[in-house]
């Protein structure tokens, strides 16, 4: 007997294509356009599965699934939209969903769901979920839509996840994404810089430590483990990873439990792991730089972070939302041109999501227009990045090897030195312009504001000593 599916779909077109493609398969079919004739369909008969539209002409097809799946629990369903957001997928996955398809969809892949549906045996409850708000990841690209597919799809397990990308993808956001939406939502999120912890740190770092452990230990110290128990630790940048640290952090993994540097007693774990790398694994392994029994523990679901080259379609919808943000944080509230959307998404974005999020902070902090226009665009982004002039000639390049000739500091001191000599009059030149304002000094200078201050901290310089001077 053919297995019997009921399609809900407005768009003629579709359901046509979808139904000879069902009944192809041997399906039964029943079309219908609209939420009234679902529900007369589904309380005339008995369908294996449901394909339904999101937006149909009389509601929304996926804000009724609940009360479809109490009163048919059994029955799989597969939602179709052209609404091509995270929040809509993580909808649809909240209710039940078997799967999810942005439109335009692959019709091979959609006809393998309906046969994985129909063979089903049991299928996850509805989870209650506020989630939608504040959503971090932007964009309705194809390319995106494979990220929000694979997000939805690790939401209800603990399965670790590996995201993949270059430098300013949002790779980060995915992880706040997968623990904001997940069923971890009420737990902590720790995310923690792998290439910043030093090798001889790594495991007080982590694991913690106890008092007295080591030189310095004045007290105990709950480690990044213990701090995300019962919630998500994201591990940035592991392929930065010291080896000796990768083998602490796989002995972890593997055994569920950790024990505080100058403890006795081993502590059980219970954190979901998500970790993050802008590089490839995979010659660093045949180098022998990156364990490979360490990739194949974190890499159990990858997830491809496509860089913005490769989503130039989302550049309009994530250059009005930066705006949206720069104005909530207190810098002007400004509008894009059509003009201007075009130049920004002519550019190419070497640092791709988070290059444009600083380019836009320092239209919203510079520009002379409400409405930013083209030109003020070209006068942010488009000057071209060439040694800048000193007084007097020369160039800070020639400056700087200059001060190594005349200082010749101690080796192992060179980096941290010429660094602080170069950012302290950086940062104070930023905060003289904008009068010790914060915000408007990280948009200057077209840096995240939690790193500014973090410099600021390093280099004890105090911001509040430069609102009077403007």
């Amino acid at each position: 007997m053919a297995k019997a599916i009921l399609l809900v779909e407005d768009d003629q077109a579709i359901a046509k294509v979808v139904s000879t493609a069902l009944e192809a398969e041997g399906f039964e079919v029943t079309r219908c356009a609209s939420i009234a004739d679902r529900d007369r369909e589904l309380g005339a008969g008995s369908f294996s599965a449901m394909l339904t539209d999101v937006m149909l002409d009389d509601g929304d097809g996926i804000q009724s699934l609940p009360r479809v799946q109490k009163a048919w629990p059994e029955m799989p369903v597969i939602v179709l939209s052209a609404q091509n957001t995270l929040d809509t997928a993580v909808r649809a996955t909240e209710t039940g969903a078997f799967e999810y398809f942005p439109k335009p969809f692959d019709l091979d892949e959609l006809i393998q769901a309906v046969h994985q549906a129909v063979g089903a045996t049991t299928k996850a409850e509805p989870e209650d979920s506020d989630a939608g708000d504040g959503l971090p990841l932007v964009g309705r690209s194809p390319a995106m839509q494979v990220v929000y597919r694979m997000i939805t799809r690790v939401l209800r397990n603990d399965l670790t996840v590996l995201v993949l990308g270059e430098s300013g993808t949002g790779k980060e956001l995915v992880a706040e994404a997968i623990h904001q939406l997940g069923h971890r939502k009420s737990g902590p999120f720790v995310p923690v810089n792998a290439a910043a912890i030093p090798g001889d740190l790594i495991e007080s770092e982590l694991f913690g430590h106890e008092r007295g452990a080591f030189t310095g230990a004045v007290s105990q110290a709950i480690g990044k483990f213990e701090q995300a128990n019962g919630g998500t630790l994201f591990l940035d940048e592991i392929g930065d990873m010291p080896l000796d640290a990768q083998t602490r952090l796989l002995r972890a993994l593997q055994s569920g439990r950790i024990r505080r540097v100058g403890g006795r007693q081993e502590i059980a774990i219970d954190v979901r792991i998500i970790a993050a790398t802008n590089r490839d694994l995979n010659p660093m392994i045949a180098a022998g730089s990156f364990r490979e029994d360490l990739f194949y523990r974190l890499n159990v679901v990858p997830i491809q972070m496509p860089p913005l080259r490769e989503r130039s379609e989302d550049i309009a919808a994530l250059a009005r939302h930066f705006l949206k943000l720069a104005a909530a944080e207190g810098l002007p509230a400004r509008q894009l041109s059509d003009e201007a959307i075009a130049v920004l998404s002519r550019q190419q974005w070497r640092g791709n999501v988070r290059e444009l999020r600083n380019a836009v902070y320092r239209l919203a902090l510079l520009a002379r227009d409400d409405v930013i226009d083209e030109s003020a665009v070209a006068d942010i982004i488009e000057q071209p990045l060439t040694e800048v002039p000193l007084v007097g000639g020369g160039s800070f390049g020639a400056a700087l090897s200059n001060w190594l000739a005349d200082t010749s500091p101690c080796r192992g001191t060179v980096y941290h030195r010429a660094l602080h000599a170069f950012e302290r009059p950086l940062f104070e030149w930023a905060l003289e312009e904008t009068g010790g304002n914060q915000l408007r000094a990280a948009a200057l200078l077209g840096i995240n504001r939690n790193t500014l201050r973090k410099k600021l901290d390093d280099l004890s310089i105090e911001p509040e000593e430069y609102s009077s001077r403007r």
